[in-house]
C-alpha cells in the first residue's frame, strides 16, 4: 500500500517514523513551508519535513494549494492520503486524490472536542480518558465517519506535553495496521454520533491568564495542565505579567489571607484563589528567567505585598 502522508508538527514526524518503519510505503510528503528560526533567523524544515528528508522521501512545500501543486499531486500514484496536524484546510480535489481513502488522526473520541484543541479542552473539562479517532476525511471540520477509536486514560498529573504523547505513541503504534485494515476492507466506517458534537474554543496568548482570587482553585490546576508549554499561565500583578511555570498540586487547601492576596510561608508562595490557594514553585517575572519560590522569597517578597 502507498502512502501520501500530509503534516507539519512534531508529533506528526513521530508519527511518520512509524509509517516509514512499518511495512506500507510512504512515497511522498506534504508538510508546511520551511519558515524563520527566530533564535537563528535562518529558514528551518518543518518537524515532518526533516523525517521526510533523511528518509530520502519526496517533499511537497506548497505557500498555497493552488493549480500548480494539484498538478504535481496529480501525477502520483498512491492508496491513502493520511493527514496528521497538517496545519492548512485541504481542498476536495486533494481529499478525492488517493485510490483508496482519505484518512485523519483526530486526538479525541469524536464527536467530542472537534476542531484544533482537542488535547488542551479535554484537560480544561478534567475528562478521565481521551484518545485518537482515525477519520475518514469529509469537507466538513472533524465530521467525517471513524473507522475505529483508540482510547487513553488521563491521568491526574497529565499535561498538554505529556498527554500529547501518549497519544502520539497511541497512534504510532497502531496506524500501519489501522490503514492496512481500512485499504483491505476490515474496517468500516461508522458516522459520528450527531448527539454528543462538541468543539474546541480558539486558545491564544491570552486564554493562558488567570485573575487567581476570581477562578476556583481545580479550575487554575486544569488551565495550567491544558496550557503548558504553550501559551502558559500567567497572572498580572503591578502591571506585571507574570508566568507560573510550577504549581504544587499536592497542597491544596483553604488559607487564611490577611488583607493580602499573596504571602511567603516555607520559603513556597501562596496565592488567594475564590474558594482556597494554590502555592506557586516556580514563577518568571517579564525579562527574566525562571526561579523557584524559595528565590522569589528572597529577591521579591515586598513586591507580593500591597
Amino acid at each position: 500500500m502507498k502512502i501520501l502522508y500530509a503534516g507539519s508538527s512534531h508529533s506528526s514526524s513521530l508519527i511518520l517514523e512509524s509509517l516509514i518503519a512499518g511495512r506500507n510505503e510512504v512515497i511522498g510528503v506534504i508538510s508546511q513551508p520551511d519558515r524563520r528560526s527566530k533564535r537563528r533567523g535562518a529558514l528551518e524544515p518543518s518537524y515532518v519535513s526533516s523525517v521526510a528528508e533523511k528518509n530520502n522521501i519526496a517533499i511537497y512545500k506548497p505557500l498555497a494549494l493552488d493549480e500548480n501543486f494539484k498538478q504535481q499531486i496529480l501525477k502520483l500514484n498512491f492508496d491513502i492520503l493520511l493527514v496528521v496536524a497538517y496545519g492548512k484546510i485541504l481542498p476536495a480535489w486533494l481529499l478525492k486524490s488517493p485510490s483508496k481513502e482519505s484518512i485523519n488522526i483526530h486526538y479525541s473520541l469524536l464527536p467530542k472536542y472537534r476542531g484544533a484543541s482537542p488535547i488542551q479542552s479535554a484537560l480544561l473539562n478534567d475528562e478521565e480518558v481521551t484518545g485518537i479517532s482515525v477519520m475518514k476525511m469529509t469537507h466538513g471540520l472533524d465530521e467525517g465517519p471513524v473507522y475505529i477509536f483508540h482510547k487513553q486514560k488521563i491521568c491526574d498529573k497529565d499535561n498538554k506535553n505529556t498527554l500529547e504523547e501518549k497519544l502520539t505513541s497511541l497512534a504510532s503504534k497502531n496506524i500501519d495496521k489501522d490503514l492496512s485494515d481500512i485499504y483491505l476492507g476490515k474496517l468500516a466506517p461508522i458516522e459520528q454520533d450527531s448527539k454528543n458534537i462538541s468543539y474546541c474554543k480558539k486558545i491564544d496568548k491570552l486564554s493562558g491568564k488567570v485573575i487567581l482570587d476570581q477562578e476556583e482553585t481545580n479550575s487554575i490546576f486544569r488551565k495550567y495542565r491544558a496550557y503548558y508549554g504553550w501559551p502558559g499561565l500567567y497572572f498580572e500583578l503591578k502591571d506585571l505579567k507574570i508566568k507560573i511555570h510550577g504549581i504544587d498540586v499536592n497542597i491544596h487547601k483553604n488559607t487564611e489571607f490577611v488583607n493580602n492576596k499573596f504571602y511567603f510561608q516555607d520559603s513556597l508562595l501562596y496565592a488567594k484563589t475564590i474558594d482556597g490557594s494554590i502555592v506557586i514553585t516556580h514563577l518568571q517575572f517579564p525579562g527574566k528567567g525562571i526561579i523557584s519560590s524559595n528565590d522569589a522569597a528572597n529577591s521579591y517578597a515586598d513586591f507580593f505585598k500591597h
